[in-house]
């Protein structure tokens, strides 16, 4: 009879002590993934800046205390044991992630409202479901998935089919973001 050998699952804190050697690396519920970094290239790096000065200029214009905008591959721990530790291109974290985690903090311990996924040309389609149904089974409200080359995004929703957004329609935040209202085309 064959003996099955038990997958090691890493921690958040053995993850953070691996060399930066230029791999990119995250943990999915506590499983090592691990790719070759890829620099940004110029889409990407833009519709990230577009996405986030929309959301900022939202965010501002609320009347009260309204969260905060992360961007940059920001480090999020999204569950504990096992640990799913992730980099995310633009994330919208509620005014309470953003008090129980100071300045100082190296990764986010929270769960972001609206995480956004903006497509390079190495990520595959296989990586990007698995990421978008991590986030949804973490308790991510709203997933975007932006397609800089299309001017496409695909917003995903626990409980609720995939919706695809083209350059001539909006996006809008629901009840998650009230009020935040964007054209796809404005964000590529």
């Amino acid at each position: 009879m064959a003996m099955l050998e038990a997958a090691v699952l890493m921690t958040t804190e053995q993850l953070e002590a691996l060399p930066d050697d230029g791999i990119d690396r995250e943990l999915i519920n506590g499983r090592l993934r691990e790719r070759r970094r890829i620099p940004r290239n110029y889409r990407h790096s833009r519709s990230q800046t577009r996405f986030v000065r929309h959301l900022e200029n939202w965010r501002t214009a609320q009347p009260k205390s309204n969260g905060e905008v992360l961007s940059g591959g920001t480090g999020f721990v999204l569950r504990r044991d096992p640990d799913t530790t992730v980099g995310i291109d633009v994330a919208y974290i509620s005014p309470e992630t953003a008090a129980a985690n100071d300045d100082s903090v190296g990764l986010i311990n929270g769960v972001p409202i609206l995480v956004i996924e903006i497509l390079s040309p190495s990520d595959s389609q296989e990586d990007v479901l698995e990421k978008v149904q991590v986030y949804l089974d973490c308790g991510v409200a709203l997933v975007w998935v932006a397609e800089p080359i299309f001017r496409a995004v695909t917003v995903y929703r626990p409980g609720a089919e995939p919706e695809l957004f083209n350059a001539q329609q909006s996006l809008d935040g629901g009840s998650h973001l009230p009020g935040f209202r964007v054209k796809v085309a404005d964000c590529f």
